[in-house]
């Protein structure tokens, strides 16, 4: 028997998600209320201006009170494909554009209480562009050298799922590629 909702309410409508309460019956028959983020999805990008060099940015996240290592990242818009936000959010944060994007995978980073989806892409051939951040963006663009950004993953100064994430899987990458 697959799982079955019983009963969805929405608890609350928010800029970004929906938080929705279903009661649902699970595969082996026990009945249980749960709270779920219903989320659009998002798109992150390991942005790299040379095989050396990533482009990461420390940005402002009042959820864990102060600023954190991040690759640039963004909320689908209704209706946007995932490598069109990639190129989006890439102009927005960081004032590059790429020739090239690779996917490089998807990850789910909270299975448990949501649906988020997040599309992680790597970006090569960047020439600058016009940032154009939103209002509520707080953060700085640093140009990293690679080894250095997983060094800082490996000491933990990098803690951000997408982050670590994306990392690792363009360090896989680019061991299964040359590059100048």
């Amino acid at each position: 028997m697959p799982t079955e909702v019983n009963r969805r309410v929405t608890l609350h409508q928010g800029r970004v998600f929906r938080l929705d309460q279903e009661n649902i019956t699970l595969d082996n028959g026990v009945t249980v209320d749960i709270e779920l983020i219903r989320h659009p999805g998002a798109a992150a990008i390991v942005p790299l201006s040379s095989r050396q060099t990533v482009m990461l940015i420390k940005q402002y996240r009042h959820a864990v009170g102060g600023r954190i290592w991040e690759i640039p990242a963004g909320t689908l818009n209704s209706g946007e494909a995932p490598l069109q936000c990639a190129q989006r959010e890439l102009m927005e944060e960081t004032g590059y554009r790429a020739d090239t994007f690779h996917l490089l995978g998807a990850i789910t980073p909270v299975p448990g209480y949501s649906d988020e989806r997040i599309h992680l892409y790597l970006a090569l051939g960047l020439t600058p562009v016009p940032p154009n951040l939103d209002p509520d963006e707080i953060l700085a663009v640093h140009e990293t050298p690679f080894h250095a950004a997983m060094e800082m993953l490996y000491r933990g100064e990098i803690q951000d799922s997408k982050t670590i994430c994306g990392l690792f899987l363009a360090d896989r990458w680019l061991r299964q590629r040359e590059l100048p």
